[in-house]
């Protein structure tokens, strides 16, 4: 019902709201003095408490006022499973102040299982890799629980910034967040695409303070990717081995699922499975597989119960 970026932008100093999503996106690097946009969320947890209230209110009251539902909804909220219980109780109080009658919260990777429609209440062994905004979140799920999981602050966002670095560094060209995300869209890959990729990037150059233009390619922003994705692949790796032996087969089997925007990257999906020796494949709908996962929660309360963590 709605979709939108997590971005406020509010004036200084009084913290007045201006914008809330997409609204706020367009003001990326575009406002004057007095006013700021923020990021409430970082890294997958709130950095910001009064505006990630404010934002979980009123996109709350836009869902609402489309909808028969009740003035004070049951709302699920997803977020990484590194989250400590201070940042899970900062959370449950922004919900509960935005309105919310009830609040569960469940661990994102287990939300896009369910999103990405795996078989996560059956005994076999499932693997997903939700690579989000802020942090990249993996899970082996069996029996409706997740055995192993890990969490790191590689995501696209990371991702984004690696760009403006390289762009800076290589062509002395300073870029905003929404360029960086551009450029990733339009060529970013993972491995060669035999498309030979390329994208006019503007900015200002760093020691003349002047516009300008650079025209960069895929083969460039691949290796300023680099790095993230191989962090990520790391981290795979990593919970592979933490996984019992009878699972591991299960994921040997039936391959990995990448969820989450940054699952969209370029060959990221055979990548991966070069790296890891495991198949690799990319959910239907990755960039709404949490929420669809949260919203299937919803509609079997038992099942949220047992899985929210308390």
């Amino acid at each position: 019902m709605i979709d939108e970026p997590s971005i406020v932008a509010m004036e200084k100093p009084s913290g007045r709201i201006l914008a809330v999503g997409a609204a706020a996106q367009a003001m990326l690097g575009r406002t004057p003095g007095n006013i700021v946009t923020v990021r409430p969320l970082r890294n997958g947890v709130i950095a910001d408490f009064d505006a990630a209230e404010r934002l979980l209110r009123d996109l709350m009251g836009r869902a609402l006022a489309m909808s028969p539902c009740r003035l004070h909804p049951r709302v699920v909220v997803g977020v990484p499973s590194s989250i400590t219980p201070v940042e899970r109780r900062a959370v449950r109080d922004a919900a509960i102040r935005a309105r919310a009658q009830e609040v569960f919260i469940v661990e994102e990777a287990l939300a896009a299982a369910v999103g990405a429609g795996l078989p996560v209440g059956s005994p076999v062994g499932s693997m997903v890799v939700d690579i989000g905004g802020g942090t990249t979140d993996i899970a082996v799920i069996a029996m409706g629980g997740i055995v192993c999981s890990a969490a790191i602050a590689v995501a696209s966002h990371r991702m984004d910034d690696t760009i403006t670095d390289f762009m800076r560094r290589t062509y002395d060209l300073l870029i905003g967040e929404r360029t960086a995300e551009r450029v990733k869209i339009e060529i970013g890959s993972a491995r060669p695409t035999g498309l030979q990729l390329v994208a006019d990037v503007k900015g200002r150059h760093q020691r003349s303070g002047l516009p300008g233009t650079v025209r960069v390619g895929e083969d460039e922003i691949r290796t300023a990717l680099g790095p993230a994705v191989e962090t990520i692949a790391m981290n795979i790796i990593r919970a592979l081995d933490q996984t019992p032996p009878e699972l591991s087969g299960d994921i040997m089997r039936h391959g990995i699922t990448l969820t989450g925007g940054g699952a969209l990257l370029r060959g990221l999906g055979q990548y991966l499975s070069e790296m890891i020796g495991v198949p690799v494949g990319v959910a239907e709908n990755p960039l709404k597989c949490v929420a669809l996962g949260t919203e299937r929660m919803l509609d079997n309360l038992p099942l949220l119960r047992r899985v929210a963590l308390s």
